[in-house]
């Protein structure tokens, strides 16, 4: 591995593109493919969902009763487990919940806008929500929680958890136990579109939900754009991004590290450093490329330090930070002197993560906040996970009679102009 620092006014145009690009997923070519999976199961149900795990491996005799998660199961799960892992979980899930209770709003507001004219707006839960965590091979007990506990924490009143089994039909016991402590209604053993298509139009044995959210692969994003409007989803999510900004105060080793644990996730993952300091990103890029040779699974690795990692040299903080506000990454490492003075500065980012003991690690499992987030730009226009998602906002109005006669006239007349009499009769029929 050979990884140079790259001054950001070197970059050329098609580079610089391909920088901020990185790994969008363009699910344009399995769209199609996917959605016939999820009109398969719309319209077949739990026959569908039977005919995709078999199509996958699963055991042959597999029948409805298989995908389903009981309690004897989740009970099981306990004795494979040690007490220190779960105490772990527990105490991970205490934060995000600490976290998460935080973003609880009024229940109610109101305003007089006018005489007789009363105003506002009050906060419901979205009553049924659908999590959706990765599984198979892996396991991400993590995710179940910043999923499920901030729904929980809205008043969510049931929550669905769908996952895919491992080949013998099982599900790794982390994810039962932290589907259990974090207070799952319903868990099903099926993945992929058709997990995603259960969740949306409902099976004979998996509830219909109201709302998607969790992170997947693009067979799963694309399953959820193919749903949207059906349910509502969350941000559409890609590989795992971060951006370490950080001056001469950074540990050079401690930036390697936190640079490769963020690109161990996916071939397609990304991580960037930006520094104004050609010292530091030097010897940043030289212990990299030592701890390459030792690294495991080398292909991922080199998958991502050759297509969407860089060490960047900025001529100031300046256009430092202008880089990271264009690229608006998942997460962002912060490790500069005035930690708060560059916060204020940054408008666009997923996660922001302060100072030299905060790794992006931290927020991925128990500092509380919520660590899935949008990927690829996402951040212009879309947050983190949150008790927000899981929430609804309708408005409300009460006006007197001394308060419609003060408006009557303009909305008459407005109603008029719109070319629609009968709005203007139900005014005026009530004078």
């Amino acid at each position: 591995m050979n990884l140079q620092p790259i001054k950001i006014k070197d970059i050329s145009k098609n580079q610089l593109q391909l920088i901020m690009k990185r790994s969008m997923q363009d699910i344009s070519s399995i769209y199609e493919y996917v959605k016939n999976i999820v009109d398969d199961v719309k319209n077949q149900g739990d026959k569908a969902i039977i005919k995709g795990l078999k199509s996958f491996g699963y055991k042959e005799s597999i029948d409805i009763e298989d995908i389903k998660v009981d309690k004897t199961d989740i009970e099981d799960a306990y004795t494979k487990v040690s007490k220190e892992v779960v105490n772990d979980i527990k105490a991970a899930a205490n934060n995000i919940k600490k976290f998460h209770e935080a973003q609880l709003e009024k229940q109610m507001w109101c305003i007089e806008i006018i005489d007789g004219i009363i105003v506002g707006r009050i906060t419901r839960a979205i009553e049924n929500v659908g999590c959706y965590v990765p599984g198979g091979t892996a396991a991400y007990p993590s995710t179940v929680l910043m999923t499920v506990i901030p729904a929980k924490v809205a008043g969510v009143k049931n929550i669905i958890l769908t996952t895919p089994p491992m080949k013998e039909m099982s599900i790794n016991p982390l994810v039962l136990i932290a589907a259990d402590i974090a207070g799952v209604d319903k868990i099903f053993k099926v993945g992929g579109p058709w997990g995603i298509a259960g969740l949306a139009f409902g099976t004979e044995t998996i509830p219909k939900v109201d709302k998607i959210v969790g992170p997947g692969n693009k067979y799963v994003t694309a399953a959820k754009m193919v749903v949207y409007g059906i349910v509502d989803i969350d941000s559409p999510a890609g590989p795992s991004e971060s951006l370490i900004l950080a001056d001469e105060t950074g540990n050079p080793e401690w930036i390697a590290v936190d640079f490769l644990s963020q690109i161990e996730h996916d071939p397609d993952s990304s991580a960037i450093l930006i520094t104004t300091k050609f010292d530091l990103a030097n010897k940043v890029c030289n212990i990299i490329n030592k701890r390459y040779e030792t690294l495991s699974r080398k292909e991922i690795f080199r998958s991502s330090l050759f297509k969407y990692s860089h060490v960047l040299i900025a001529d100031d903080i300046d256009e430092a930070i202008n880089f990271i506000n264009e690229y608006a990454p998942e997460h962002l490492q912060i490790v500069t002197k005035d930690v708060f003075v560059v916060l204020n500065k940054i408008k666009h980012a997923g996660s922001i993560f302060l100072g030299p003991y905060a790794p992006v690690p931290v927020g991925d499992y128990a500092s509380g906040t919520n660590h899935v987030l949008p990927t690829a730009k996402g951040a212009r226009m879309f947050s983190g996970l949150s008790v927000d998602d899981f929430i609804k906002k309708p408005t409300f109005q009460y006006l007197s009679k001394k308060g419609l006669e003060s408006l009557k006239d303009v909305v008459i007349r407005l109603a008029e102009q719109e070319g629609l009499p009968i709005h203007a009769e139900s005014i005026k029929v009530r004078f």
